[in-house]
């Protein structure tokens, strides 16, 4: 009885790994054929021999024709928007959550609700009085008018504060006998004691700077700024015929690369700040 639960636990999951991955499948399929094969009836579902040409394609000229809409260009684009977006997040919120822990000053539970009510206005609700201000100020095709919007971050602060109310007293206490100020608490004893909540808040960030489609969209006009997700949307209308699927989905497939390396490579430090 046991092994039959255990068999249909295990395949329950198998179905689902199946499910998920069989996307993923067609994408890495799709990437190593030519055009003509995409459009033929039915749609092949074995590897092709197109692959190291569609990335050559898609590495020097991408989607505007040229070393400026190139591939490369993008990933460069979106790695410094997605890094931009996660370290600013996480200054942001490392010493606003730092403040309001180990800070007495008037209103301080007035001001962390106001935080929390921020959580209702995402970019896409602000998106048109932020453009304005974005606008008047030049900032189209901008790093700093793509990253600073995005920086602010409620559930940062939320989870650094959570994290900083469950030090042990007795280390403030003990800084203060040795006559440390706050900002010698901060890097000495705060900072080091913090790397597992910001490691694992670095990675989800990335991801979701990196992911980032809407705002890139309104605010970049040249192919030169574009994003690698902005870019696979170019990518689809540069034809008036048909979207080049073998490109969009090998496009996609290198979107995908930077975040996968970066969650392996830091996969411990993310497991122990979700713990």
């Amino acid at each position: 009885m046991l092994n039959l639960k255990m068999l249909g636990r295990h395949s329950f999951i198998w179905l689902n790994i199946l499910f998920l991955a069989f996307p993923l499948y067609l994408a890495i399929v799709a990437s190593t054929h030519d055009m003509r094969a995409m459009t033929s009836f039915p749609l092949p579902h074995y590897f092709g021999k197109d692959l190291f040409l569609n990335l050559k394609t898609l590495w020097y000229y991408g989607i505007g024709g040229s070393l400026d809409g190139s591939c490369a260009t993008l990933l460069w684009n979106s790695f410094r928007m997605a890094f931009v977006i996660a370290v600013g997040k996480i200054c942001l919120a490392f010493f606003t959550a730092f403040s309001l822990v180990y800070f007495a000053f008037p209103y301080k539970k007035l001001i962390f609700s106001t935080i929390l009510v921020t959580l209702m206005l995402p970019i896409e609700v602000r998106l048109v009085p932020t453009f304005e201000v974005v606008l008047g100020l030049h900032g189209l095709n901008t790093l700093w008018a793509l990253t600073m919007p995005l920086m602010v971050s409620a559930s940062g602060i939320i989870l650094f504060r959570d994290h900083f109310k469950q030090l042990p007293k007795n280390l403030v206490d003990a800084a203060k006998l040795d006559g440390a100020g706050p900002f010698r608490f901060l890097i000495d004893i705060a900072l080091p004691l913090s790397k597992a909540p910001i490691g694992s808040l670095f990675v989800i960030l990335f991801i979701y700077g990196w992911n980032q489609y809407l705002w890139p969209m309104v605010l970049i006009t040249s192919p030169k700024a574009t994003t690698m997700v902005v870019g696979m949307r170019y990518l689809s209308a540069t034809t008036d015929i048909m979207p080049e699927w073998n490109l969009i989905m090998c496009m996609a497939l290198i979107a995908l690369i930077p975040p996968c390396l970066l969650l392996f490579a830091m996969e411990k430090s993310f497991e122990r700040g979700l713990r």
